[in-house]
């Protein structure tokens, strides 16, 4: 772990800067591990090595000339959902195979400027629409811990790059758990921000104009919490346009320590179970916090409702995921929601009929949202951060059909339906919360485990220092076997 490899991107810019070793080495290692393992792990699905070559030797000559930038030498992968001018940008769809960037994204200008290297980009499911990341472009990516899983999405190549050692940072996104399963599936940390705060433009559909849609945001992954920190303060803030009046100052993180945090821990979701192997590294974490003298609570009357919570979460986004729905597609949705009986109030039926709803609907599930602010505005005003697990299970079998209605998920031996799994993302992401995920731990069958760690709004600083007080009191990041 301590080859270069697996580097924090801090160490990498200590290397860097002291001059033992140049940013045209680190690139060549990088690809050099990508040829390596690679073709069992498909995850950097989009290569420009040349021009990375050009830019390596570019960022060589400041650090000789005396530069310093947060990231001037450090070789990247973006996942490829991000415009980078001159290299495709598909989101894993078939019509848009051949689509070129002509500018880069926002936040891979503020990535170049910070001195970053971008060297190619990371795999992604179909439309970013998935727990998994396959597509008829690019194939399939595989977890390096065991390549019959899921390394997760739609961040999922983001993560097997980090987990595999090819580089230290990456940037992804997320708008129903996109940054953080693939972080608790491989083993990795990632940082789901405060709605608004890392601009968006530029991380868009093919021929899409502006921003991403509600509810998504972007964000960086990285092997540990300290440079989640590091890319927050190199993307944070107001997209151009903004800055002509806007400045961000995120406030500093609540407490220093761990007994100054006050914790209250969720072990469960009443729309869907917490696998036994997840919730016993919730239980054990907890039971560490304690004995750091941490508070510690498992229940508090002012948690909101979790399932309309969920369910306000699957009104504002079937709406977003459907959008560009030909009109077949709506008429074919709209005649299944008209069968539903009236009774009728699963999760299914929830998205069912979000798909096809009003902008009078969409207006009464956004006052639900504010309400929801103001509960968790309550909540944060007694605990400093809430603990959940990023998603119900570990890692689990690739699962490539067709019919994504039709899947299921194995918890502890019983099979639940396979977008169930969205409650996880529904808590911080309806109110656009803050969630780091850290990795806590392993199964017995040796897969990663992850704490989802969901914050007060705006107060990013707050659940990334915890995951760094979590990281120097009980380890974090361990690589894969045979990587």
């Amino acid at each position: 772990m301590h080859s270069s490899e697996y580097w924090s991107t801090a160490q990498a810019v200590e290397e860097l800067a002291a001059g033992r070793v140049t940013a045209v080495e680190m690139l060549e290692r990088a690809i050099a591990r990508i040829e390596t393992f690679d073709q069992s792990l498909n995850a950097v699905v989009v290569r420009d090595f040349e021009r990375a070559r050009e830019a390596a030797t570019t960022a060589d000559a400041a650090l000789a000339r005396g530069e310093r930038r947060p990231l001037l030498g450090v070789p990247m992968t973006v996942k490829e959902s991000y415009n980078v001018a001159g290299l495709p940008t598909t989101w894993g769809m078939p019509p848009f195979r051949d689509w070129v960037a002509t500018e880069d994204a926002i936040a891979v200008a503020r990535l170049k400027a910070a001195g970053a290297v971008i060297f190619g980009k990371t795999n992604v499911p179909f439309a970013l629409g998935d727990w998994q990341s396959y597509n008829e472009i690019y194939g399939t990516t595989n977890n390096p811990w065991d390549v019959g899983r899921t390394p997760g999405g739609s961040s999922g190549g983001s993560a097997v790059a980090l987990a595999a050692g090819y580089v230290s940072l990456e940037l992804g996104s997320d708008i129903g758990g996109s940054l953080r399963a693939p972080a608790h599936y491989c083993g990795v940390y990632s940082h789901k921000p405060t709605r608004n705060v890392l601009p968006v433009r530029g991380h868009v559909m093919p021929g899409a104009i502006g921003g991403t849609p509600d509810l998504n945001v972007i964000g960086p992954l990285a092997r540990t919490a300290g440079d989640l920190a590091v890319a927050v303060d190199v993307l944070a803030g107001p997209d151009v346009f903004d800055a002509t009046a806007y400045r961000l100052q995120l406030p500093p993180a609540r407490h220093d320590t761990l007994r100054d945090f006050r914790i209250l821990v969720v072990d469960s979701h009443p729309l869907l179970p917490t696998s036994s192997d997840v919730r016993a590294a919730l239980d054990t974490l907890a039971t560490r916090l304690r004995s750091a003298g941490a508070t510690v609570a498992q229940a508090s009357p002012l948690l909101p409702d979790l399932t309309q919570a969920t369910k306000v979460f699957v009104q504002l986004l079937m709406p977003v995921l459907f959008a560009r729905q030909p009109p077949e597609a709506i008429a074919h949705l709209a005649a299944a929601a008209a069968r539903l009986p009236a009774s009728a109030d699963s999760m299914a039926a929830w998205r069912l009929r979000a798909c096809v709803s009003s902008h009078r609907d969409w207006l009464a599930a956004d006052a639900a949202r504010i309400g929801l602010a103001h509960q968790w505005r309550a909540l944060f005003a007694q605990w400093d951060v809430v603990l959940f697990a990023p998603m119900p299970t570990p890692a689990y079998p690739q699962d490539e059909s067709a019919d994504v209605n039709a899947r299921t998920l194995d918890i502890d031996g019983t099979a639940y339906p396979y977008f169930d799994q969205i409650a996880y993302a529904s808590l911080a992401s309806a109110p656009g919360l803050p969630a780091t995920t850290a990795p806590i731990g392993r199964t017995p069958s040796g897969l990663p485990v992850g704490v989802q760690i969901i914050g007060p709004y705006l107060e990013d600083r707050t659940t990334i220092r915890f995951a760094e007080l979590l990281e120097r009191e009980w380890g974090g990041f361990v690589s894969p076997p045979g990587f």
